[in-house]
């Protein structure tokens, strides 16, 4: 009866919404009392609908009511406090169904708080004492709470297993390991928690090597993100900058040409608008004469038409215009003709530094190179439109296909002279300059073909190895015969071993000094594969077989 009544002076003094003993107790209006942190929380979550109401009996309250401490109700909780009764254990005290429950707890189970090994029981704080007080127990092994104490007992022998068979790798009893496991590697579950702990503390350690250097990384990772996108703001910045010092630059010559041209123009019109003048006034004197020579000419009387005729018939000078039609009607065409030519120049020098610029961006790629494509769908998503350049092309080759596709032919074909064309080895270049990651195909037909990548500097004229591809230390080139692979650069030969085919792809990753050649059918089967520093721009390049054997051809594939 006496621990009936305790337990009702618990509830009593408890909070309804902690179900722990009062702490600062505050009375609401309706009269009940909660923890002054519990009713604050509770309101601060009501704040939103202006409507505060009793967790209890949920009477609301507008506005939010001022709480006031209850003097006497705290008072009581100290003095249970001082009397050393607990509270009631709240709900979370209880063992729920992810929870292990104390097996020697009556009705509604407390939470296990260790488990023994040796009893194979679960005990909660209470019922736990014994093992902390009796001699007996004392020497048991305690283990945090575990739900499945019953698989440490051999379904067999109902033993505990306090065996460990190394062969067959499964915990056992004692009369397990003279039974079925006779003749087996067997040591005791203790011996062989010791030598997996071993290896346990082993692989803890990697494990916080590897965090410790991940952390590592991570921070490298972070000071160089902060690097790049400071580099990256300041050339942001710094570029901003100088395009704007070329705009303002180009204004103002734009300005100044506008200025000249208005100042000539004013000049040359004063010019003519002064002769105009003269030569309407030298038309407005000749009329006036033609009109007295016209009166004289109608004088009956003969002394009078002789004594006027002198001083009628006197004609002042003409006024010069020799030079009105001297010039060519051209005026200030020839200023736009070298405005013009200044803007193809500008032009041609903004296409040829671009590449310097495209390649010095795509070197920010430092610390985090990215793998090979492993499938066709990863290489095509570096596809490059490439069209071959005619200025670069031997006379002996013919490009079709919008530029795609180059022949070897036995009679020259009329291109322009150009120095950039290969005098003596039928080969082609690309227009376009490779940077960056890129990927492209070659279809191939005849006896040879050869596939490259070189320098623009590569040499034109002769037929020394300065100019073949492959030949030289500035291109590298896959050689494709009837039956053969070779793959050629700095004028060493390497054999190719894979699967024919007409179809060959290229794969080139210009930062990281790859380049991968594959070839391709319904799969892709990598032939060749180079790593290398590249210092420059590469260009597509392709030879074809020589003028004798016409009839090779090669074409720059349109990917989807």
């Amino acid at each position: 009866m006496a621990q009936k009544g305790a337990q009702l002076d618990q509830e009593t003094f408890s909070c309804s919404i902690c179900l722990d003993l009062l702490k600062d107790p505050m009375a609401v209006p309706c009269g009940h009392s909660y923890c002054m942190t519990c009713i604050k929380t509770h309101w601060d979550e009501e704040d939103e609908k202006n409507i505060y109401s009793c967790p209890q009996c949920r009477q609301t309250f507008t506005p939010r009511p001022v709480l006031v401490k209850n003097i006497m109700l705290a008072a009581l909780v100290e003095q249970l406090k001082k009397t050393g009764l607990q509270a009631a254990p709240a709900d979370h005290c209880y063992a729920g169904p992810e929870d292990v429950a104390c097996d020697f707890c009556t009705g509604r189970k407390l939470k296990a708080l260790k488990s023994c090994l040796v009893c194979l029981v679960s005990y909660c704080e209470k019922h736990l004492q014994p093992h902390y007080d009796v001699a007996q127990l004392k020497r048991h092994k305690l283990m945090e709470p575990c739900k499945k104490l019953q698989d440490n007992i051999c379904s067999r022998h109902d033993e505990v297993m306090k065996m460990f068979c190394r062969t067959d790798q499964q915990s056992i009893c004692y009369l397990c390991s003279v039974d079925e496991h006779k003749g087996h590697d067997t040591v005791s579950a203790a011996a062989e928690r010791t030598e997996r702990q071993r290896e346990l503390e082993g692989s803890r350690q990697k494990i916080q090597q590897r965090i410790q250097d991940r952390q590592k990384d991570v921070k490298v990772l972070q000071q160089e993100l902060e690097t790049i996108n400071g580099s990256a703001d300041k050339a942001v910045k710094n570029s901003e900058k100088i395009f704007s010092e070329l705009i303002c630059l180009l204004k103002k010559r734009r300005s100044d040409v506008k200025q000249q041209i208005r100042s000539q123009q004013e000049t040359e019109g004063s010019r003519v608008k002064e002769l105009q003048e003269k030569l309407e006034q030298e038309i407005t004197e000749l009329k006036r004469k033609d009109i007295d020579l016209k009166q004289l000419s109608h004088t009956q009387d003969h002394t009078q038409f002789l004594q006027n005729y002198p001083s009628v018939s006197a004609l002042s000078e003409p006024t010069d215009s020799s030079s009105i039609n001297i010039r060519p009607l051209r005026y200030f065409e020839d200023v736009t003709a070298a405005v013009s030519e200044l803007r193809d120049k500008l032009q041609d020098i903004l296409r040829e530094k671009w590449t310097n610029i495209s390649l010095a961006l795509t070197e920010v790629d430092v610390l985090l190179p990215q793998p090979e494509p492993k499938t066709i769908f990863g290489f095509l998503q570096y596809s490059q439109k490439l069209t071959l350049d005619p200025n670069t092309a031997n006379k002996y080759m013919l490009l079709s296909g919008g530029n795609r596709k180059a022949a070897a032919m036995k009679q020259q074909q009329f291109y322009s002279s150009h120095p950039d064309s290969f005098t003596r080895y039928s080969q082609v270049l690309s227009r376009e300059s490779l940077t960056g990651r890129c990927y492209w195909e070659v279809e191939w037909s005849g006896r040879g073909v050869g596939v490259a990548v070189t320098y623009k500097n590569i040499s034109r004229a002769g037929i020394s190895n300065e100019c073949g591809f492959g030949f030289n230390d500035k291109s590298w080139s896959l050689y494709c015969g009837e039956d053969e692979y070779y793959f050629w650069h700095n004028n060493i030969r390497t054999p190719v071993s894979g699967p024919r085919s007409s179809r060959v792809g290229v794969y080139l990753d210009h930062r990281a000094g790859i380049l991968s050649f594959y070839s391709v059918s319904k799969t892709m089967t990598l032939l060749h594969r180079v790593q290398t520093t590249f210092t420059q721009p590469l260009y597509a390049g392709l030879w074809i077989s020589g003028f004798i054997f016409a009839g090779s051809s090669a074409e720059i594939c349109k990917l989807k």
